[in-house]
């Protein structure tokens, strides 16, 4: 069971847009466990906007692809990088709207992970995804990244 479910488990430095507890910019997402879900709670800023009172729909597919990657982590210990990505964009991300984002693996293999998203506030869904990732072992991610791993996440390069 992992010991924190935020960006400081990867050390304070980690540059991930969404879950980097120092990125200047980024949401910042911290985490939770509810029953066969993760689940993350976040409120848009105006710098997070397309059209206006609207979060960008990128930004939304972001956070989708934030928890989606977290439910690996907290449910299988090991990292996904995303490889397909099948959304519905419902109801505006409305900015200044506290947002929901709850992720949950819907099938697997040794390798291979679907996972099922879905944002809503208010309680009305807002979008709802399904994603593909591919859990690497030590070596394809080294590859993919074109270098080495970081210590803090070698742990999850099995």
């Amino acid at each position: 069971m992992l010991e924190r479910l935020d960006g400081t488990l990867f050390g304070p430095n980690q540059p991930c847009f969404g879950c980097g507890p120092n990125h200047p910019i980024g949401f910042q997402l911290k985490f939770e466990q509810d029953g066969n879900a993760v689940v993350t709670r976040f409120v848009p800023g105006p710098q997070y906007q397309g059209p206006p009172g609207i979060m960008h729909g990128g930004l939304v597919m972001t956070l989708a692809d934030e928890v989606g990657a977290w439910s690996l982590l907290v449910f299988k210990e090991k990292f996904g990088f995303t490889t397909s990505v099948e959304g519905k964009l419902r109801l505006p991300v409305r900015i200044g709207v506290e947002t929901e984002a709850r992720a949950w693996i819907s099938r697997e293999s040794s390798r291979v992970a679907r996972v099922s998203v879905r944002i809503s506030q208010l309680g009305e869904e807002c979008f709802a995804a399904e994603l593909g990732f591919v859990m690497m072992d030590k070596f394809s991610a080294e590859k993919l990244l074109q270098g080495p791993m970081p210590e803090e996440w070698l742990r999850f390069c099995r």
